[in-house]
């Protein structure tokens, strides 16, 4: 019973140590008025609309149809960018920094931005290991914005 109980104290720690945070940007609407379904989806960005909008976390997403708004509202940690929206490499790096809607990756079900298709080429070369340093960074990162 006192294993159970440490497991699942220990699982709380590590869920809420790397948790995204309220830092969507762009004047108010996430991830600069792209449609964060729409990556999953159609696997392109594509902008979104002020008729198919959703507050969430505190800043305004947008929508290409009523479907993704839908699909959103569902479950909007599965379709929000992770590290905040911002460039994953970036973030791997220790740093923040604003990304391009082009240069998008989706692994393991999450999907990740980066500031340009040339940061997205060094991405991809190990987003495991990007991944997990990412991870580790922004425990830090993402009260600085």
């Amino acid at each position: 019973m006192r294993n159970k109980i440490l497991i699942v104290l220990l699982s709380i720690f590590v869920q809420s140590t790397f948790a995204q945070t309220q830092v969507f940007n762009s004047d108010g609407i996430a991830i600069n008025g792209y449609d964060a379904v729409a990556y999953f989806v159609d696997n392109k960005p594509t902008r979104g609309s002020e008729q198919f909008s959703f507050a969430w976390q505190g800043v305004k997403w947008l929508f290409a149809s009523e479907s993704n708004l839908n699909a959103f509202k569902l479950n909007p940690e599965k379709y929000a960018p992770q590290f905040g929206g911002y460039c994953a490499y970036g973030t791997m790096q220790n740093h923040l920094s604003p990304t391009e809607p082009a240069a998008f990756t989706i692994v393991n079900e999450k999907l990740y931005l980066n500031y340009n298709l040339k940061v997205k080429t060094l991405w991809l070369k190990d987003t495991t290991e990007n991944i997990r340093k990412a991870e580790i960074n922004w425990i830090s990162l993402k009260n600085k914005n």
